[in-house]
């Protein structure tokens, strides 16, 4: 029985352009010493850009941010000034372009286009090390100065 059929939930997310990458869990699980358990997945919904996913009380605005993945997507949250953003940007840098059907011009206008534009004052949590603010990886991080 999957962890879906145990919790009786739907499975939304990623963006449908990150379909490559849910078709081959099982070889890229294997790649890694992974061999029992792993399965491709296909989503119950898709997020696109414009969507809102809502837990309790708050709400996250989705953006699709490609470049470190082609459906990559971050979560943002207008009301706390807070926004989630995996590996598109990290704090001092920017996330991995070069794996797989990855796209470092894309990573760059994602984050130039669409995050800064939302204002100095958001704070962010991203997929490895320490958070920051857009306001302060404006000024200081390498890969955007």
């Amino acid at each position: 029985m999957t962890l879906k059929d145990r919790l009786n939930v739907d499975i939304i997310g990623p963006h449908v352009a990150d379909i490559p990458w849910l078709s081959t869990i099982i070889e890229r699980a294997e790649f890694h010493g992974i061999v029992d358990g792993a399965r491709n997945c296909t989503p119950d919904r898709f997020l696109e850009e414009g969507d809102i996913v809502q837990f309790g009380d708050h709400q996250f605005h989705v953006l699709h941010c490609p470049g470190h993945a082609p459906g990559h997507i971050v979560f943002i949250n207008k009301a706390a000034r807070v926004a989630h953003l995996g590996d598109v940007m990290l704090s001092g840098s920017l996330g991995r372009a070069d794996l797989p059907f990855g796209d470092q011009t894309a990573l760059i206008r994602s984050v130039k286009e669409k995050l800064l534009p939302l204002g100095d004052d958001i704070q962010f949590t991203c997929g490895h090390g320490p958070g920051s603010s857009f306001g302060r990886e404006r000024l200081t991080n390498r890969d955007l100065v």
